[in-house]
């Protein structure tokens, strides 16, 4: 990383001169330290400089790291821990284990509920179809990962996903290492192939169930299930997971704090 000032000049001659590009110069910072981030300099986990080094680093006021910090942290990029220092947020951490699950139980929650038993139930690669493909960013006949999995709480089987992952950075990826693996599934990504989840969109409807989904859910199939098909983004706004999930809500209902 240079040590030039992050102000660029937003002047050019072939540059339009009713629009230029401008940002606040705590949005600039917040960009330099997201390139660090997404290059893997600081890794999930670790510590990031102090808000005095990056300033020097980046030759801007303490005040305006600072600013650029806050707003990474309520991004849930960033974790600030008090007398400790600033971290690169994990999905392997208790508290944001389940930021992506927001289907609790109707009695108490996820942590008294305690994990999941997860049941791999197929993993192949395959050729990305068309719709695949255009939600993952790729072209059609890419090579893509499908992975199909049952979540059980207290043995009840509660939750169906379907999963389609990029060929190229999820190589090496197989049903044993996953069926190994016995922590979040997006840490298992963000550890062993270095692909970090920071947000998703979702889109939420209620459907029946078609033969094979009633059969893994112990469900007649007259019983509606809550379909959530969502797209996972890494860093960039590069899409890395497509999931489609088939939610039983008998015992369980979904929950989200809007602010």
């Amino acid at each position: 990383m240079n040590n030039h000032s992050p102000l660029a000049d937003t002047h050019s001659s072939d540059a339009p001169t009713l629009t230029p590009a401008f940002s606040p110069l705590y949005q600039q910072i917040k960009g330099l330290i997201l390139q660090s981030l997404q290059s893997g300099e600081w890794k999930p986990g670790e510590s990031i400089p102090s808000e005095m080094e990056l300033a020097a680093r980046y030759r801007v006021s303490q005040g305006t790291v600072r600013k650029a910090i806050d707003e990474l942290a309520s991004d849930n990029l960033l974790v600030r821990r008090q007398g400790k220092g600033t971290f690169v947020a994990t999905h392997a951490e208790q508290h944001v284990q389940y930021r992506f699950l927001k289907l609790v139980p109707d009695q108490g929650d996820l942590n008294t509920e305690g994990p999941a038993q997860r049941e791999i139930v197929d993993c192949k690669r395959l050729r990305a179809s068309a719709e695949i493909a255009r939600a993952l960013a790729l072209r059609t006949g890419d090579a893509v990962l499908q992975v199909r999995r049952v979540l059980s709480f207290g043995g009840i089987p509660t939750i169906l996903e379907d999963l389609w992952l990029p060929g190229g950075p999820f190589k090496g990826l197989t049903a044993e290492r996953l069926a190994d693996y016995h922590g979040p599934m997006y840490a298992l990504f963000e550890t062993e192939f270095g692909v970090r989840m920071v947000r998703a969109d979702e889109k939420i409807r209620a459907v029946l169930p078609v033969e094979s989904q009633s059969q893994l859910l112990q469900v007649p199939r007259s019983t509606p299930l809550l379909s959530v098909e969502r797209v996972a983004y890494t860093y960039n706004d590069t899409p890395m997971e497509l999931r489609r999930g088939f939610y039983r809500t008998d015992s369980h209902h979904y929950h989200n704090a809007l602010s």
